[in-house]
């Protein structure tokens, strides 16, 4: 597998190409800002690349808001493409990082179990216990990844949710 012999360096996007730690939903086309990374690259004989996070989120990345979208503070989904075709004529493999056991809050199936409650249909797509509050006086508790309340927990034993 060429993994295993590969040299790989992991890039913080968010960090690297200088984005703000709140997402104010201003479409920026950072992302170009790794291509100068490449000529270092080279010459440090890198093969591959672990970007982590890069995904749609509220703040840090890992409260992702949509799996399938660039951060807006990052670009678009075809930036992120020419920066990858970038890359790859470079020799160098991207490997996108992605927690798939937690959302931020603005994920759209929680913002609808907050919006409502019950009657939601993504209501078991999270550990919510209705007859509990918390310190956003949601009107139920629910179980958050190691104490970040931010991050909500998938429920991973819903088929829904692992599809």
């Amino acid at each position: 597998m060429w993994a295993n012999e590969s040299v790989f360096y992991q890039i913080y996007p968010f960090g690297a190409c200088g984005a703000p730690f709140e997402n104010d939903h201003v479409l920026e086309h950072r992302i170009h800002k790794l291509e100068d990374f490449i000529p270092h690259l080279k010459k440090l004989n890198i093969d591959c690349i672990l970007l982590n996070p890069i995904f749609e989120s509220r703040t840090h990345g890992y409260d992702t808001t949509d799996f399938k979208t660039l951060d807006t503070r990052l670009g678009t989904n075809e930036d992120l493409k020419e920066v990858v075709n970038q890359f790859h004529k470079n020799g160098i493999q991207i490997i996108l990082d992605a927690v798939f056991n937690h959302v931020g809050r603005d994920f759209f199936a929680f913002q609808d179990v907050l919006e409502k409650k019950w009657d939601s249909p993504y209501k078991d797509w999270f550990y919510i216990d209705f007859n509990g509050n918390n310190h956003y006086n949601d009107g139920f508790w629910y179980q958050d990844w190691e104490g970040n309340d931010i991050l909500v927990k998938l429920n991973l034993q819903n088929s829904q949710v692992v599809e």
